[in-house]
């Protein structure tokens, strides 16, 4: 990796002598050097990383097994996984503390897309560390702060009317944000409507907006929110898609005349993530957000988790849907967490504020995978995530081939559509019928057999994978489903 490629931007153009001390840091041959270095070092050892291995000796285990229940000590409850990663890793492989290394195939539930210990990031978040101060602030921030939210919006403004950002440091903070956008452009106006199972991460608002009564146990219910029913491609067959289409508009109908002109928004997750990686086609979302344009609701778009991950960079791009966007959220895999909004929705001074609206490092880091995405193959009908993902589906039908048993078309909540799904580097499959409990079980199963998974869905229930796809060789699905298929069978 050559350092010159994370090279802090200049101050200043394309002036002939560094405009500043900080230009003239970022310039200095010391420092390059310092970086490749460190780089090298790290590449070093990461290459040691080539495949799945066990804990490093019984000590090792004992070690860690003992430092695991310390962790669960300081959070109060024991870790849902015993994951605590050692700091290196080689793409999709991780180690762990006691010397173990795993497939990482949810990889943070998305946000480690380029894998671990990538040499690029690497040298970007060193490049992010030499910055005057840790974290940036929305009274203060550096340059770098504004570079990001310039790639984001530039990339967003491709394809729909988003002009402006405001960023965070969660994706449930972008999401808190946007829904006071929506507040304020549309007052007195407070209701909000949802799709049936959506996750909109965990503050007091947004565990009353997001469809999971486990998640709001003891929380006041101060937040008015309708619930619309996602796309559902058994029902659509059965009915046809334009009579299922018709009967969830007259279901959004509904909802309006109810409570006329008291909803804000109505949230759209393109692809549903924790719902269950459920997707629509684009004549489902244009025909509700028909009605919501018509009705003066705003169409606000969650892509915190799918951004990315499609087809497209972004979701509405693969659906051209970016007329309709008035609001948007994005995070994880961008490092930084943002809001974007169209200039009709631009809010009035002090509505969005905070002390912290990003790190340094994640700026950094954050720039240099929207310029990774933006010049790399990945996209497209032919593109390498279509391509990842068909591999990861005949991976996951040959196993079913094998062991039909594994996989029946039925479950405890009934029929389901298939037992493969999801969309580009968003993957998931239903073992079991969907079964909740045999599911999470398969999920602790693969992780003892090499290969870190997690659930989504809420009936049927689903194996997800958030691959790091930026780095993953295709080659390597083979070696990934042996760990899969040795878990499974375990469950049984």
């Amino acid at each position: 990796m050559n350092a010159a490629a994370t090279k802090h931007p200049p101050a200043s153009g394309h002036a002939p002598a560094p405009a500043t001390l900080a230009d003239d840091l970022h310039a200095s041959p010391l420092v390059a050097q310092a970086v490749d270095t460190i780089v090298k070092e790290v590449r070093a050892r990461s290459a040691r990383i080539t495949d799945v291995r066990g804990p490093a000796s019984p000590a090792a285990r004992q070690t860690y097994e003992d430092y695991m229940k310390r962790c669960a000590d300081l959070r109060g409850r024991a870790l849902l996984y015993p994951y605590i990663g050692s700091g290196l890793g080689h793409g999709a492989l991780v180690e762990l503390m006691d010397g173990s290394v795993k497939w990482d195939m949810i990889c943070g539930i998305g946000v480690h897309f380029f894998g671990h210990s990538d040499p690029d990031l690497t040298a970007a978040a060193l490049r992010g560390a030499l910055g005057d101060t840790v974290m940036q602030g929305n009274l203060q921030a550096n340059g770098d702060a504004y570079r990001f939210m310039d790639l984001l919006l530039k990339a967003a403004g491709r394809s729909s009317r988003l002009k402006h950002a405001y960023l965070s440091t969660s994706g449930c903070m972008a999401n808190e944000n946007a829904l006071k956008v929506c507040y304020q452009k549309h007052a007195p106006a407070s209701r909000v409507i949802a799709f049936k199972d959506c996750f909109m991460g965990r503050s007091v608002t947004m565990s009353q907006i997001g469809d999971a009564a486990a998640n709001r146990i003891g929380l006041p219910l101060s937040t008015q929110v309708d619930y619309m029913p996602f796309y559902d491609p058994v029902a659509a067959a059965r009915m046809g898609q334009g009579r299922y289409i018709d009967m969830c508009v007259s279901h959004l109908r509904q909802y309006i005349e109810r409570y006329p002109r008291q909803h804000a928004c109505f949230i759209f997750e393109l692809v549903q993530g924790e719902g269950g990686f459920n997707t629509a086609p684009r004549e489902y979302f244009t025909a509700l957000m028909d009605v919501c344009k018509a009705s003066g609701i705003a169409v606000w778009d969650d892509e915190i988790q799918s951004f990315g991950r499609t087809t497209s960079m972004f979701a509405y791009e693969a659906l051209d849907l970016g007329d309709y966007v008035d609001v948007f959220c994005v995070g994880k895999m961008t490092q930084v967490c943002a809001t974007l909004y169209t200039a009709e929705y631009n809010p009035g001074p002090g509505l969005l504020s905070g002390t912290f609206i990003g790190g340094s490092v994640p700026f950094a880091v954050g720039s240099r995978v929207l310029e990774r995405l933006g010049a790399s193959d990945f996209y497209g009908p032919e593109g390498r995530f279509a391509r990842q993902h068909r591999a990861f589906c005949d991976q996951v039908r040959a196993l079913a081939a094998r062991r039909p048993e594994w996989f029946p078309r039925t479950g405890p909540c009934g029929e389901f559509a298939d037992i493969v799904g999801g969309v580009g580097g968003m993957m998931r499959f239903t073992p079991f019928g969907g079964d909740k409990d045999k599911v999470m079980k398969a999920c602790k199963a693969l992780f003892d057999e090499g290969v870190i998974v997690f659930y989504c869905g809420h009936g049927p229930y689903h194996v997800r994978m958030l691959p790091p796809l930026g780095v993953f060789d295709e080659r390597d699905w083979p070696r990934v489903f042996a760990c899969v298929e040795r878990g499974l069978a375990k469950v049984l």
